[in-house]
């Protein structure tokens, strides 16, 4: 029995996304976030770094979410569904750098945005002018350029293809999901400069299975 244990908006959402879309049996337990808005040390007593997701198979433990959504498509998804064949190499390249882009190029920014933002809203009165002034420099001269640079490239690329992969819907887009939300948190993504961004999140929002993941596991907000 596959036992997934879900943080509310985290990148568990992921997880939680591709079992569903893989239509497997699983266990769910839903984790809530501290007023501090970090994980429950509850997490801790799976595994001890405590980071969501987990995936409980048997006796084993899974965490970080590419390898868990690696291992789930090698053997849950028999019909090969959400990842191209090796012998389709344009698509399986897309899938490949796409996958890896979501953790390494575009969460981090958007990490660091919420870092400052949770900093903000946690500091004493009389503190929060100078934590409101440093994040305001941060997003200027360090968020806001890298990622606009992203964002024009992921915009690009969904010009010439339906989805991350290509044609074809994968686990690709269930990776980058996350992040392209976060980024259209608070005032939103430019729907002038980002439509092609945008149609692709409603593309991906509109699946029964993303529907069903968020019925259990609660809608993404930022």
């Amino acid at each position: 029995m596959l036992h997934l244990h879900h943080l509310a908006n985290s990148r568990s959402f992921r997880i939680l996304w591709l079992l569903e879309e893989l239509n497997v049996d699983y266990q769910l337990t839903c984790h809530q976030r501290n007023k501090a808005y970090r994980a429950p040390d509850s997490l801790k007593q799976i595994h001890p770094l405590g980071h969501a997701p987990m995936l409980e198979i048997n006796d084993r433990v899974l965490i970080e979410s590419g390898f868990i959504i690696e291992y789930l498509l090698k053997y849950y998804d028999k019909e090969k569904q959400f990842k191209p064949a090796d012998d389709n190499e344009a698509a399986w390249e897309a899938y490949t750098f796409w996958l890896h882009f979501a953790e390494a190029s575009l969460m981090p920014p958007l990490v660091m945005r919420l870092v400052f933002t949770k900093v903000v809203e946690q500091s004493p009165m009389l503190i929060k002018p100078v934590s409101k002034s440093i994040k305001k420099q941060v997003e200027k001269n360090v968020i806001n350029n890298s990622l606009t640079a992203i964002l024009d490239m992921m915009e690009q690329h969904l010009q010439d293809n339906h989805w991350f992969a290509g044609a074809e819907f994968s686990a690709a887009d269930i990776q980058i999901h996350l992040a392209v939300v976060g980024a259209n948190a608070g005032t939103g993504l430019d729907s002038s400069k980002y439509t092609n961004i945008l149609t692709w999140l409603k593309r991906c929002e509109e699946r029964d299975a993303f529907k069903r993941a968020e019925e259990k596991g609660g809608r993404l907000q930022f």
